[in-house]
């Protein structure tokens, strides 16, 4: 348990200080608390978001207690607000965290473990969670992260990352369909707009692909569809045109060599 005073002399002294989240933990996208942007589970480490201390410093000068604090995950990069009453889930971590190392043969062996996982989830009581990482509730790119984060392998968090941090697929055509010889088990499929990913899934083999859609085109939660033009399932026919492409996941995501980003895109 971390208290108020002792996060802020941290923060002031030793600000690279980590902490290690004791329970599941929500992040928002602003210190009014209203919005979720992820979640993090026991085990995960974050830190003050020296990003963000110029609001924190000036909540700190006023006579009331700060309700929320800027904080980024360690494992990820992500940036996000904490409840001030969420201290209690946290304590000083006894080492800082170190990115694992994680070969591509590594990770192929691994993808089956990655599949299991989106499948069990699937079993359970669901729904479509914006922001959420952590079960029953997941967003389609927090299943993908929390799937290759329980085998070890860590992942961006939104799915534009996601797709920037792939070695990407080349479609030998013009059609989505098209993509699928050149697909294997375990890569990413990514949707969206010419402009910019907004949705991904994980491609199960012949087109199939599981990934966690929302209500206003998709399943409100996990389920199975296809990049077959002749699939008469409407999700399916709705995600078919806006694929923009795949990627294949051939490294485990480093901090230190990734950019920082604060938007949030499934």
């Amino acid at each position: 348990m971390v208290s108020l005073a002792e996060w802020q002399v941290c923060c002031a002294d030793q600000p690279l200080t980590e902490w290690v989240v004791q329970a599941n933990l929500n992040l928002y996208d602003s210190p009014q608390l209203k919005t979720l942007a992820t979640q993090a589970w026991p085990g995960r480490h974050l830190r003050s978001c020296p990003e963000s201390t110029t609001p924190l410093q000036t909540e700190l000068r006023l006579p009331h207690a700060p309700q929320a604090l800027p904080v980024k995950l360690c494992e990820d990069d992500y940036p996000g607000w904490i409840a001030v009453q969420d201290l209690v889930v946290l304590k000083m971590a006894d080492a800082l965290y170190v990115a694992p190392v994680v070969s591509a043969g590594q990770i192929q062996a691994r993808i089956g473990g990655a599949i299991a996982f989106t499948q069990q989830a699937m079993t359970l009581s669901n729904r479509y969670l914006w922001g959420g990482t952590i079960s029953p509730d997941y967003d389609c790119s927090g299943l993908m992260q929390a799937a290759f984060a329980a085998q070890g392998i860590w992942l961006p968090r939104d799915a534009y990352q996601q797709e920037a941090f792939t070695q990407p697929i080349q479609n030998p055509g013009s059609t989505p369909e098209a993509l699928i010889p050149e697909l294997i088990t375990g890569d990413l499929i990514f949707f969206g707009t010419p402009q910019q990913a907004t949705h991904v899934a994980l491609h199960l083999g012949d087109g199939q692909y599981i990934h966690s859609s929302g209500q206003a085109q998709g399943r409100d939660g996990i389920g199975i569809d296809t990049l077959c033009p002749d699939s008469l399932d409407p999700v399916s026919q709705a995600y078919y045109t806006q694929v923009r492409g795949a990627g294949r996941i051939v490294t485990c995501y480093s901090p230190e060599a990734a950019p920082h980003t604060k938007k949030h895109l499934g």
